[in-house]
């Protein structure tokens, strides 16, 4: 194993055994490849998945081998309009399974996700039967007050360029703390336990994935 793996591994070791005090599943992977199948093997036919916005999980490739398996997959992309995407965020809340990535996660397992429209964090916090969160380890910061700095000044910039929005850190690459319309940094939400007990399994990946 090269040194950044191994570097990695241990690390990754460091943060499972934290998740573990705070009732939440973690588990290392080093490719993306692997957590895809590990996510397939966990999710049976017949099951109701749903997923958010996340560059991390659209990296793995996972949502168009559920698609084609005997799932029901609720998907807002492929809504019709506006009315049916948000009909789909409400469902999302009765699946069986929901994916996600983390805008961040501390050494002593705090995950860190700033949002726009709530749905993702919202799904995190309650619902779902059981959540992946898909982390690369590039996400991986000491406190939550470089988790949220990380935010700010790494993620959301390239974030808005992508989604096409209008705020001040779309044209300067740092966050002017706005109060824009367009604005994605609109809900805060730091995961230090889960009351139930394995509901939210981390899935950290030994590579850079996402923003």
């Amino acid at each position: 194993m090269d040194p950044l793996g191994q570097s990695y591994e241990h690390k990754a070791g460091t943060i499972i055994q934290n998740l573990k005090k705070r009732q939440i599943a973690g588990v290392y992977v080093p490719s993306a490849d692997q957590a895809r199948e590990y996510i397939l093997s966990g999710i049976p036919d017949g099951a109701t998945v749903s997923w958010g916005g996340s560059m991390t999980v659209d990296a793995l490739g996972v949502k168009q081998e559920l698609a084609a398996r005997n799932l029901t997959c609720l998907d807002r992309a492929l809504a019709a309009d506006d009315q049916e995407v948000q009909a789909i965020y409400r469902q999302a809340f009765s699946a069986d399974f929901y994916l996600t990535g983390s805008n961040a996660i501390t050494i002593d397992g705090k995950l860190v996700n700033v949002d726009a429209t709530g749905n993702r964090v919202a799904a995190l916090i309650f619902g779902p039967k059981k959540v992946f969160v898909c982390v690369g380890m590039n996400k991986v910061v000491s406190n939550e007050q470089e988790a949220i700095s990380r935010v700010r000044d790494q993620a959301a910039p390239p974030n808005v360029n992508r989604l096409g929005m209008k705020t001040p850190c779309a044209t300067t690459g740092v966050c002017g703390h706005c109060h824009s319309v367009d604005c994605i940094c609109c809900q805060t939400v730091i995961t230090r336990h889960s009351r139930q007990k394995g509901r939210i399994e981390v899935i950290l990946i030994g590579e850079a994935l996402g923003y």
